[in-house]
């Protein structure tokens, strides 16, 4: 019985990596993904989540920083092009993820989400000491990672 269920997630998996957009360089591996899934739900529920392509965008050409994480799986891909062009100009790193699925349901929304935006402090407001060493925690040892796997990949 055990092994149908590791079988149909291996499936699953293989069909995500199918689905990946030939751009989606640099991906994030298992491990990766998952510290990068939860960054984005800790971020969402202390408010310093932008979604979506507009809102993203919109935040990095105010000059907002943060993390940019965007899902390989988008189709049609000049949706998202664009992104990771931007994110360079403002020094921001970026990672893929390989489903919109999964990036939706770290930022807590039900519809698929192309990409979002981590910040390091809420738009509006401010944070409870307490949660907001443990976002920016998470947030740099992300990032650090981020940076490592971009830097091994030029």
């Amino acid at each position: 019985m055990g092994s149908d269920s590791e079988n149909e997630k291996s499936m699953k998996e293989k069909k995500k990596m199918m689905a990946l957009a030939p751009i989606a360089k640099p991906l994030a591996g298992k491990k990766l993904c998952k510290k990068t899934l939860k960054l984005v739900r800790r971020a969402s529920e202390s408010k310093c989540l932008k979604r979506g392509v507009k809102e993203v965008v919109k935040s990095i050409r105010r000059g907002h920083k943060g993390l940019c994480v965007i899902a390989g799986n988008i189709s049609p891909i000049d949706v998202i092009t664009h992104v990771p062009i931007l994110c360079e100009e403002a020094n921001i790193p970026y990672i893929y993820v390989p489903s919109k699925e999964d990036l939706a349901t770290a930022g807590t929304t039900k519809r698929p989400t192309c990409c979002v935006l981590v910040l390091t402090k809420p738009t509006k407001g401010e944070l409870e000491n307490e949660v907001k060493e443990k976002l920016q925690t998470d947030y740099n040892q992300v990032v650090s990672e981020v940076v490592e796997v971009t830097s091994s990949m030029f």
